[in-house]
């Protein structure tokens, strides 16, 4: 079972309105779908959060032939969750997310990111499901998957990210005080309980720390 990371650049020019008012407007910074019910017959109900301002997004969406409804939650913050129902085959980019999320041996994780004309999310599934959702995009759909991992954990918390030799890695430096203040250990002090060389370790730990602050803070990255 392998967990992906995938980025999908889509043509403005030939993206469905619905996607350009969440990944392309001026007024919305980045749209995360955070949950999602489609137990009712060729409707579905999103929820998302909207960073920016959600009074023309409301507005447009509603407007939008396949965009049944749009109710915003009222907040203090520059996120504000949106209700959305929609008939996914009338708004073709979520018709072909849907269509994905409902392929068997594939799990779509959230949230769903919407950027800059792109789509992030994260899938989980056996390699043979995993590549046929990714050929299934849409011609408009650049797809790409960023990084591949096999599952060696709670994927809720960062260090199932790390290789068994980066966590490995970790484990000995932390015995060792690396990470202390002031460091108790250097890299030459790891390497020789591992057995490799410093630059080995330097490389191991450096990519952990990578891994480990990205997950803890945003995998997405930060809207730029």
């Amino acid at each position: 079972m392998k967990h992906l990371r995938v980025r999908a650049k889509v043509d403005p020019e030939q993206a469905p309105t619905f996607f350009n008012q969440l990944a392309n407007s001026p007024h919305v910074r980045e749209a995360r779908v955070l949950d999602w019910n489609g137990a009712v017959e060729d409707a579905s109900t999103t929820l998302i959060a909207i960073d920016g301002d959600p009074d023309p997004f409301a507005e447009s969406a509603t407007a939008t032939p396949g965009i049944e409804s749009v109710e915003l939650a009222e907040t203090r913050y520059e996120q504000t969750y949106a209700l959305v129902v929609a008939r996914p085959r009338a708004t073709p980019m979520f018709d072909a997310i849907t269509e994905a999320r409902a392929r068997p041996g594939v799990v779509f994780r959230k949230p769903i990111v919407y950027r800059d004309s792109t789509i992030l999310c994260r899938v989980v599934g056996d390699p043979g499901p995993l590549q046929s959702a990714v050929e299934a995009a849409p011609d408009a759909m650049e797809t790409q998957i960023e990084e591949i991992e096999t599952i060696r954990g709670d994927l809720e918390q960062p260090a199932s990210r790390l290789s068994e030799r980066q966590r490995e890695a970790v484990d000995v430096a932390l015995d060792l005080g690396y990470f202390d203040y002031p460091r108790g250990a250097t890299h030459e002090d790891v390497a020789r309980e591992l057995g490799c060389a410093a630059q080995t370790v330097s490389e191991h730990l450096q990519k952990a720390e990578g891994k480990v602050i990205r997950a803890s803070m945003d995998e997405f990255g930060p809207r730029l």
